[in-house]
C-alpha cells in the first residue's frame, strides 16, 4: 500500500513535534462547545430509521435518515505520545466527512476530538454515563494505541472491577457530579453508573510497551478480557507491530475474549500497516471510488478480509471494519431508543417519569 501525501503531510507533523517537545500527552481542542441533544424525529422520519436493516446501511439512509434521528456519542481515545492525537483528529475527520454530527464526535466541553489515556478512566465512565443519560443513546469507544488499553479499561470501570461506585462526570464543568447513579432515559429509573454499558467498542494495535506504564499496570491481566458492558468489540492487531508486540498469530494466541456475553470479534490487519498511523484516514472520504467500497463494506462471515481498490487505500481495511460498526450500532440505538419512546407514548395513563428524555 503506497503512502497517501495526508499519512506523509502528518507524519511530518509529528515528527517535528516529538523533536521539538518531546513525549508529553495532548488534546486537541475545537469550536463546538456546549451539550448537543440529538434531534427529535418526526413520525415518518422514525418509520423510516426503525425500517433500517442495522447491518445494510448505505450513504444515502446514513445522509437521509439516521442523520437526522437519535445519534449516540462517539468518545474517541487517542494514543499516548504526544502529537499522535493528530491521528486521531484525522480519524474524526474522516467520520464526519462520512456523514456522522461532528457534534457527536467533539467533546461538548472544549470540544476537543479525543480522549487521552492519561486522563482518568474513572471519569471517562462517568462521561459514558453522562453522555447516555443526555442522548438516549449508549455511546461508542474507539481506542488506538495506548488509547485502545484505556478503552477496555473504562469497560472494566463499568463492570465494577476497580470500584462499586463512580461518579457521572460532567463535560461541560469538565469535573465529577455529586452522584453515581443517574435517570435512565428509557425507563425513567434511577440506576447506578457501574453496570452500564456502551452498544460498541474498538481497540487497535493496544497492547505492548505501554502496559509498563503505571497508569496501565491494573490491565496487564485484563486488556485481552473484555466484560459485559459493551454489546460488540472488535481487537484489531497489525501482522506485524514491534510497538504493540504483535506478530501474525496474535490474533489467536492473544485475542480478545469475552469474560460473559459480549460479542468479541479479533480482526487482522496486513503488516503494511503502521501502528502510528492507522487512524489516519480522513483522505480516504475524499476519493470518490474509496468511499463507495467503504461505504459497502460488509465484515467477513469467515473473517477473511476482502481486496482494496486500488489508490489513496492507507488504512482502509480499518476504516471500513469500523466505519461498518458504527453504523451498525447507531441504527440499533436509535431504533431502541424510538421503540421506548413509542411504548411509552401508548402505555396507558403514562406519565413521563422525572428526567426522561421526551
Amino acid at each position: 500500500m503506497r503512502c497517501s501525501s495526508r499519512n506523509l503531510n502528518i507524519a511530518l507533523a509529528l515528527a517535528l513535534a516529538l523533536l521539538v517537545t518531546g513525549c508529553a500527552t495532548g488534546t486537541t481542542g475545537g469550536a463546538i462547545p456546549g451539550a448537543a441533544r440529538s434531534p427529535q424525529p418526526d413520525r415518518a422520519t422514525e418509520d423510516r430509521i426503525l425500517a433500517l436493516d442495522p447491518e445494510r446501511i448505505g450513504a444515502e439512509e446514513v445522509r437521509d435518515t439516521l442523520a437526522a434521528g437519535p445519534t449516540p456519542q462517539i468518545m474517541n481515545i487517542h494514543g499516548g505520545i504526544y502529537p499522535v492525537h493528530l491521528a486521531m483528529t484525522d480519524f474524526a475527520e474522516f467520520l464526519v466527512a462520512m456523514g456522522y454530527p461532528e457534534a457527536k464526535i467533539r467533546d461538548p466541553g472544549d470540544g476537543r476530538f479525543s480522549y487521552s489515556p492519561y486522563e482518568s478512566s474513572e471519569a471517562l465512565a462517568g462521561l459514558v454515563a453522562w453522555f447516555y443519560e443526555h442522548d438516549g443513546a449508549r455511546p461508542m469507544l474507539i481506542g488506538h494505541s495506548q488509547g485502545g488499553i484505556q478503552a477496555v479499561k473504562v469497560l472494566h470501570e463499568l463492570a465494577g472491577d476497580f470500584d462499586d461506585r463512580v461518579p457521572v462526570w460532567n463535560p461541560l464543568t469538565d469535573a465529577a457530579e455529586s452522584r453515581t447513579s443517574i435517570v435512565d432515559p428509557l425507563t425513567g429509573r434511577r440506576r447506578p453508573v457501574v453496570g452500564l454499558s456502551v452498544s460498541y467498542a474498538s481497540a487497535v494495535a493496544a497492547g505492548g510497551a505501554a502496559l509498563l506504564l503505571p497508569n496501565q499496570w491494573s490491565m496487564v491481566d485484563r486488556l485481552r478480557s473484555i466484560p459485559d458492558t459493551v454489546d460488540e468489540f472488535t481487537g484489531f492487531f497489525i501482522e506485524v507491530d514491534l510497538w504493540a508486540w504483535d506478530g501474525p498469530d496474535s490474533a489467536r494466541t492473544s485475542r480478545y475474549v469475552a469474560n460473559g456475553k459480549a460479542i468479541v470479534r479479533n480482526v487482522t490487519l496486513p503488516a503494511a500497516y503502521n501502528h502510528v498511523f492507522v487512524p489516519v484516514t480522513a483522505h480516504l472520504a475524499k476519493d470518490p471510488m474509496m468511499r463507495r467500497w467503504i461505504d459497502a463494506y460488509v465484515p467477513s462471515a469467515t473473517g477473511e478480509l476482502p481486496a482494496v481498490p486500488e489508490g489513496p487505500n492507507d488504512n482502509a481495511l480499518w476504516a471500513a471494519d469500523v466505519w461498518y460498526s458504527i453504523k451498525k450500532h447507531w441504527c440499533l440505538e436509535a431504533q431502541r431508543l424510538i421503540r421506548a419512546r413509542r411504548a411509552e407514548r401508548t402505555a396507558p395513563h403514562a406519565a413521563a417519569a422525572p428526567g426522561r428524555l421526551q
